[in-house]
């Protein structure tokens, strides 16, 4: 699938300014595949989990293979184990400085001996790459990797679980610094191995449901109490999607602490030796504090128009941003970028709110499209931050995209270093949006990040994201512990610079020395909030819990790896904090940015025998090839970058018809036309094809647009209550009311007669109109409440500024109308 290694003697290829993917697939050529299977063991306790992969591999083929395969982990996975079982001998892995691992492989597989090497992207810590080297003919193997993770906390509070199994090409932007990854990717359905998966959920609180994008067999308790449980995916999974589990425990999201005893055989004093605490925070903020704070700010949105968006994905995004726009306070300021290959923005800079902005804003967002080609957010990010931030409204930034880029870290760190200037909310969008670069921007840029995945609507998880943007930013936090005489406490991970209301903040400590004291230490967090000092706090036991392992142990070690390696790059490239965290890495067992795990087989030390063939094994991409699609059932747009490879590789004829199916464009790739080897940069052939690729665009484009145009009107949208609400949303003004006109009257599903004979005669049009829309939102539409509740309010704050006088009777004649029988307190009135 992917040959991300770098051995001292090669040096990949590496072209600029498209999707670096290596497009021959290998099974149409009756190469076998050597990776079998993929099982999947997933150990939930609480809010963290610890995720066992086991991949089976068996070579079928009569010479020695090496076998590449690079796959998507959590941005956040930390790797701590890593081993190869070859019939009933055990491998296991050691972590070392990634160059030396490299050369360590590489000096195994030059001597016939086999050797196993696991190393993160140099790009993205949320790619890994495994080599399987010098496996004999009709020898298996099995490959043992371990991670733990922290599950995040999501809108209606269950905790998300994601296991990657969809690697999407990323965009390298033309100047980005590093080699990009070069994925063979396949249709879901000729991924040719299998997955099997089961996860066990153990809580001090019951388990009430589990929800999954994938088929599940039925949740099985395992006590009464119903704090375990297991749950297994159904047979038969296609690799279309990543697996997401969505866990809700009861009276979820309380304060916790968790101590957890240090390793036996490791040194007291040290990490690894020493118990860790790790707290779970929920903050609560001041409710009169909250109530008294206006609302402003400059809201900065920010999103992306690449190729790769197309379809349902750009739909979806263009009704958020309606919704978006709609709930947006008055008095705040505000702009919209879009970027693709280039980047485009509505306003010069960010202007005031107003019916005229809004207006002119939503006219450029109905034009939208996936148009603007590749992935490239770091200059319209740099353009932002150029701006000047405007006094007393504070800067906001939302980020929506489907995280297809190969410059993850260059554009984490850009935020980062601007994240004294702003907050940054993300949304991954899409199956396969790197977690590395959704999670990184929110956390570097103190905000909130969100994924939407499968039929997911995205609406009410940016609306969760504006109530924090709305939310007074917290400052000046500090943390304080107090612990038994004795006892000393050293952080572990950054200091806290973002605090939300009822979301979650974790903090690692270790513990050092002990006390004849009662065993008990508290912490205190203190922060000022909209000037206004603030605090929270914790008791919690210092004795350890039982049977924890040393998964909070593997955390807090990631989490002092990854803040070093945020440092290193911040200033540079400093070596002595590269060496640091080579250190930390090394004794702890973690994987890092520097090291990797090798393994090498040195068995009874005869060589293998015979050339080895390297064989690269497919990866699921939900868009093939770059034949970008946003849903399973929608054609294929394939893009510019494609189509001239398929020129330029001759993987088509000029004069004939072009596919735009998936099937049809797998197999023009697929029929052994394509040399995987072949190193031909694809900027030589582009001037002599260029002229003809545009041709063949022009085909590929006109078909789609038939093919969607077509289904767009098989598939037209209904228009009942979830149409209607849309339109109601598009008809409010700025200020937050509606107007007594013909459409309001349409969505309300009655006559423009009926609307106004039935209206209170000393009332206005406008408050009338706003009551009714008010009425039919609590009426009709309380399960998305989460989603019209800030333009609601916004309305109630309109009506309460006019001061009508008939707001009972409004009301009253509303219910009658509407047919329903919502009282007056429930509107806010």
């Amino acid at each position: 699938m992917v040959i991300c290694r770098k051995s001292s003697n090669t040096s990949p290829t590496c072209c600029t300014g498209v999707m670096e993917i290596c497009c021959g697939l290998l099974t149409y050529q009756k190469e076998s595949v050597p990776l079998k299977s993929i099982e999947v063991e997933v150990e939930v306790r609480d809010h963290v989990a610890t995720v066992v992969s086991t991949l089976n591999y068996e070579n079928k083929e009569d010479k020695p293979i090496e076998a590449l395969f690079v796959f998507p982990l959590p941005g956040d996975a930390a790797v701590c184990h890593f081993s190869a079982k070859i019939g009933q001998k055990e491998i296991v892995a050691e972590v070392k400085e990634k160059q030396k691992a490299r050369e360590e492989y590489d000096d195994a597989l030059s001597s016939g001996q086999q050797a196993f090497l696991l190393e993160e992207s140099e790009q993205s810590p949320d790619i890994f790459s495994l080599s399987v080297g010098s496996l004999p003919p009709g020898e298996s193997a099995s490959i043992r990797l371990e991670y733990v993770t922290e599950l995040a906390v999501q809108a209606d509070d269950g905790l998300r679980f994601c296991l990657p199994a969809v690697l999407n090409p990323r965009y390298q932007p033309e100047g980005s610094e590093g080699a990009s990854v070069q994925v063979i990717c396949v249709p879901a359905s000729l991924v040719p191995y299998s997955l099997s998966f089961s996860a066990r959920l153990s809580s001090p609180r019951p388990v009430s449901k589990v929800e999954s994008n994938c088929s599940l067999d039925p949740l099985q308790y395992l006590n009464t109490e119903q704090t375990q449980a297991t749950v297994k995916l159904a047979a038969g999974h296609k690799f279309d999607r990543d697996v997401e589990l969505l866990i809700y425990y009861k009276d979820a999201h309380q304060p916790t602490a968790v101590v957890e005893a240090g390793q036996a055989s490791a040194k007291p004093g040290t990490l690894m030796g020493d118990p860790v605490v790790m707290l779970s925070l929920y903050p609560e903020f001041p409710q009169a504090v909250m109530s008294s704070v206006a609302s402003c700010g400059e809201f900065v949105l920010l999103l992306d128009r690449s190729s790769s968006m197309s379809g349902s994905c750009m739909k979806s995004a263009k009704d958020t941003l309606l919704l978006l726009l709609k709930s947006l306070p008055m008095g705040c300021y505000f702009n919209i970028y879009s970027f693709g290959s280039c980047y485009e923005h509505i306003f010069p800079k960010s202007v005031e709110y107003s019916q005229k902005t809004l207006e002119e804003a939503l006219k450029n967002v109905e034009v939208m499209d996936a148009d603007l080609g590749g992935t490239e957010i770091l200059q319209p990010l740099e353009h932002i931050y150029s701006q000047p931030t405007i006094p007393n409204q504070p800067r906001q930034l939302f980020v929506f995209t489907d995280g297809e880029v190969g410059n993850t870290k260059q554009v984490i760190n850009l935020v980062k270093k601007n994240s004294g200037s702003h907050r940054c909310f993300s949304f991954g969008i899409g199956e396969g949006a790197s977690s590395a670069l959704i999670n990184g921007l929110a956390k570097e840029g103190g905000g909130h990040a969100q994924f939407i995945t499968g039929k997911e609507r995205m609406q009410p998880k940016v609306m969760q994201s504006l109530r924090f943007a709305l939310q007074p930013a917290v400052v000046d936090v500090s943390v304080e512990w107090d612990v038994p005489e004795g006892v000393s406490v050293g952080a572990l991970c950054p200091p806290i610079t973002t605090l939300f209301q009822g979301q979650r903040s974790l903090i690692y400590a270790q513990l050092t020395g002990q006390s004849s004291e009662a065993a008990e230490g508290c912490v205190t967090v203190k922060y000022s909030l909209a000037g206004h000092p603030c605090q929270n706090q914790l008791h919690f036991s210092l004795t350890p819990a039982d049977d924890t392992g040393l998964t909070v142990h593997r955390l807090a070690a990631w989490t002092l790896i990854r803040s070093l390696e945020v440092k290193e790059e911040k200033e540079g490239g400093d070596e002595e904090v590269k060496k640091t965290v080579v250190e930390l890495s090394v004794q702890l067992g973690v994987s890092s940015a520097f090291t990797a795990f090798v393994a090498v087989n040195k068995g009874n030390g005869e060589a293998i025998q015979g050339p080895m063939a390297i064989v690269n094994v497919p990866v699921s991409s939900y868009r093939f090839l770059s034949g970008y699609v946003c849903a399973p059932d929608e054609p294929v747009l394939l893009s510019t970058e494609f189509a001239t490879r398929c020129v330029s590789y001759k993987l088509c004829a000029l004069d004939d018809p072009v596919p735009y199916s998936t099937e049809s464009a797998y197999r023009y790739v697929s029929y052994g036309l394509f040399d995987p080897s072949d190193s031909v940069p694809w900027s030589t052939k582009f001037d002599s094809a260029i002229t003809k690729v545009q041709s063949v665009f022009s085909r590929i484009s006109s078909s789609f647009k038939r093919g969607k145009k077509a289904s767009s009107q098989t598939n037209a949208p209904s228009c009942g209550v979830a149409g209607n609400f849309l339109q109601l949303v598009s008809l409010q003004k700025a200020s937050g009311c509606w107007e007594l006109d013909p459409d309001l009257a349409a969505v309300l599903g009655k006559t423009t007669d009926e609307v106004e004979k039935s209206k209170p005669a000393s009332e206005n049009k406008e408050v009338w109109a706003t009551i009714l829309a008010l009425i039919w939102l609590h009426g009709f539409k309380m399960d998305a409440k989460d989603e019209w509740e800030l333009l609601a309010t916004k309305a109630v704050s309109w009506l309460r500024a006019e001061n009508a006088p008939c707001v009972t009777e409004c009301v009253e004649a509303g219910n009658a109308l509407l047919g329903v029988n919502v009282q007056k307190d429930a509107l806010g009135l």
